[in-house]
């Protein structure tokens, strides 16, 4: 049997490798269309490799997911992401979850990952062959034949794992669609907010641990740790706004008003209980001597200028006026977005290949017999966390099984 992988990704490697250790006999080649192997992987997580999330709750873990939730839910149980930390450490690859649940080599090097990859494959006689970018797949009995662009080089094999990774544009999956397959139309997922006319930008740098945060005339609403960077706003808060939100904010153009609780607390009334208590605890102090929430001193400060509050007044100098206009910025800021930023050089998209034209329980094509697919060139995709390649080692183990 012949097996080619087409795509030298994360879920094409793992999926060859998968597919090799179920049928040693068999031929397995990986093509990868550009000179680089994992390259992806190589810069993720800040070039430390987050490679899966912490998480053991499978319906907790499937929440990550805005696309393919359901599916994932489902197969989780065949591979996820304490067998994904056993894999890695059963070849000399020592993993460690940080507090935040992200898992990243003992290394703290992406390179660990890619080495572990390459020393399997190499162990394993996969083969590898670059530079072999896919113009067309032909089903021919019972054979895939692959056609290569640039040349006029075909190959056949008896089963194909599409394992290409997210495309920035619909053309990118236009082979596939031929054949047939339902196509998402991809959009960016995974981005920061740009806030070109906003001054919050001049606190670059300024995290803040608790923050709700929603978009305006949505229902996409999100939480956790917002970071204020010299462009807009960043952070996991803003980040997983921005994963679920992805098809509504690309039909606006990347063009919103993005709210923000600074304080984690959605009773308008709770957060004036505390202010008024404040008020009284601390009556001759400066309000900009005493930070309410414990935020961060410059984003303190900024917030009590924006509303008009002189820094120098006294905390039992504030009327009711300035209460209910502090007590609003604090649950209910607003901020102008206008474009996006790519993460860190992280590149995911919303969309790909629709899991309506896939078997999920065996990851095989419902159109094209033989053809499978791992990865994110479906339309699957998750929140940043590790979350993303968990999807690909777990489409990946399943497409590497070949069952029909």
């Amino acid at each position: 049997m012949k097996i080619g992988i087409i795509g030298g990704g994360a879920a094409g490697f793992f999926s060859a490798i998968q597919a090799k250790e179920n049928f040693p006999e068999a031929e397995v080649v990986i093509l990868e269309k550009s000179q680089k192997l994992l390259s992806k992987v190589k810069i993720s997580g800040g070039g430390r490799c987050n490679v899966t999330n912490g998480c053991s709750s499978i319906a907790e873990l499937s929440k990550a997911y805005p696309r393919g939730e359901k599916k994932l839910k489902k197969v989780f149980n065949q591979f996820y992401t304490q067998d994904t930390i056993k894999w890695f450490e059963e070849r000399n690859v020592p993993l460690i979850t940080q507090e935040d649940n992200c898992v990243f080599p003992v290394s703290q090097d992406s390179q660990s990952i890619i080495d572990c990859f390459l020393s399997e494959t190499n162990r394993l006689g996969i083969s590898i062959e670059i530079g072999r970018m896919v113009e067309k797949l032909t089903p021919i009995q019972h054979k895939i034949e692959i056609q290569f662009r640039g040349n006029s080089l075909r190959q056949q094999f008896d089963k194909v794992i599409v394992a290409t990774g997210g495309s920035p544009k619909r053309e990118g999956l236009a082979w596939l669609e031929k054949l047939g397959h339902k196509i998402e139309t991809p959009v960016p997922s995974l981005f920061t907010f740009n806030m070109p006319r906003e001054s919050v930008t001049e606190l670059m740098g300024i995290v803040v641990e608790n923050t709700l945060t929603s978009i305006q005339g949505t229902k996409l609403k999100s939480d956790g740790p917002l970071l204020i960077t010299h462009w807009g706003m960043s952070g996991p808060s803003v980040l997983k706004l921005s994963a679920f939100g992805a098809r509504i904010l690309s039909e606006k153009d990347y063009k919103a008003n993005l709210q923000v609780n600074w304080v984690n607390t959605p009773s308008y009334e709770v957060v004036m209980e505390e202010l008024k208590e404040i008020s009284v605890k601390v009556s001759q102090k400066q309000v900009q001597n005493y930070r309410a929430f414990l935020l961060p001193e410059r984003l303190w400060h900024f917030l009590l200028q924006k509303i008009d509050i002189p820094l120098t007044k006294k905390w039992n100098e504030l009327g009711k006026k300035d209460l209910n206009k502090l007590c609003n910025i604090l649950t209910n800021d607003e901020y102008s977005v206008e474009g996006k930023t790519t993460f860190k050089e992280e590149f995911v998209t919303c969309g790909g290949v629709s899991l309506e034209s896939i078997n999920f329980s065996t990851m095989e094509s419902k159109v094209v017999p033989n053809l499978y697919f791992a990865g994110e060139v479906m339309d699957i995709d998750g929140i940043t966390g590790g979350y993303n390649f968990q999807a690909a080692w777990t489409t990946g183990f399943i497409a590497g099984q070949l069952k029909k």
